[in-house]
């Protein structure tokens, strides 16, 4: 069973933790949002998981020449090809009932889209230089906007510009993380065909573009005033050193060869776990400001007043 697991990816299943941007910034954490976000998470989970057992189906002849990929089970042949579609099988088949039955029907249709469009990613699109990041990135905007739909949230423009921005960061990060595992580029296009298009110095240039596109936007997020929001949002802008270091550290990693992707970094990298640990906490601070926070000392030394007890929700529901 122990093959079956490892198929499923559970440590990838840390992205899936999207899910939580909406309702964290909507500040929804009453029972029936956390059970509806839960619910989210595991159909993503699952979704995901069948997702991995045909990609890597697919991938398993090249997955073989991969220094650290040749012991996962299909290229190790652990588990035969047609086991590995059953289990596949079961996990979307659990996945989407899951979610027809539990999920609101448009967060549902989003979770299926998800495994479609991923579907595409691995029959075609992962070959398409740049498309295949994009659909990544767009991958992550999808499981955002389901957390949010999940509580019946009003999705921001933001939540959607600055998710798709910082994955696709981490997309050409990842990308880069890969090819520095090899020697030559033949050996990078035996393991993935479409790293035979892309080289070391044109990833550096759209990790550099992207790294720059994600603060900016993170910026002009802080600093808009048209979002209405239950907290102080613009003194996020005080978290700017906090988000250029974390942005600037995971580039330095993926250029030096030392970890297999953003899973690894967050996973492993000491500095760059505390550097997004303390940014949440800060951020947790500010979203809170209003409990804890002298109102005049607020305004005088951050700038800007904090919100009234009263105010419009960052998300707010049709119904509110």
């Amino acid at each position: 069973m122990i093959h079956y697991i490892k198929l499923m990816r559970p440590h990838q299943w840390i992205k899936n933790l999207a899910v939580l941007a909406g309702p964290v910034f909507a500040q929804e954490f009453d029972r029936d949002s956390l059970i509806m976000v839960v619910v989210v998470f595991a159909a993503f989970c699952l979704v995901s998981s069948a997702s991995y057992g045909i990609n890597d189906l697919m991938d398993r002849e090249s997955d073989a020449l991969h220094p650290k990929k040749r012991f996962r089970p299909l290229a190790s042949g652990a588990i035969s090809g047609i086991r590995a579609i059953l289990w596949s099988g079961f996990l979307l088949a659990a996945g989407m009932a899951l979610s027809v039955y539990t999920l609101p029907p448009a967060t549902a249709i989003i979770v299926f889209a998800y495994f479609l469009m991923i579907l595409a990613y691995s029959l075609s699109l992962k070959r398409r230089i740049i498309l295949d990041i994009i659909i990544i990135a767009v991958g992550f905007v999808m499981r955002a906007t389901a957390g949010a739909g999940a509580i019946e949230a009003f999705i921001s423009p933001w939540l959607i510009v600055c998710t798709f921005t910082l994955c696709m960061f981490m997309g050409f990060g990842k990308r880069r993380c890969e090819i520095a595992q090899f020697k030559t580029a033949e050996e990078a296009g035996e393991h993935r065909k479409v790293l035979l298009r892309y080289t070391p110095e044109l990833l550096n240039n759209l990790i550099s573009v992207s790294a720059g596109i994600t603060i900016m936007t993170f910026l002009l997020y802080t600093m808009d005033h048209n979002t209405p929001t239950t907290f102080p949002k613009h003194h996020l802008i005080y978290t700017i050193p906090l988000v250029a270091y974390g942005v600037f550290r995971y580039s330095m990693l993926c250029a030096s060869g030392s970890v297999q992707g953003p899973v690894e970094i967050v996973l492993r990298d000491r500095p760059f776990q505390a550097t997004v640990l303390l940014w949440g906490l800060v951020a947790f601070a500010i979203m809170t400001e209003y409990r804890w926070a002298d109102r005049d000392f607020a305004n005088r030394i951050l700038g800007g007043g904090l919100p009234k007890q009263n105010v419009s929700r960052y998300m707010p529901t049709p119904d509110r």
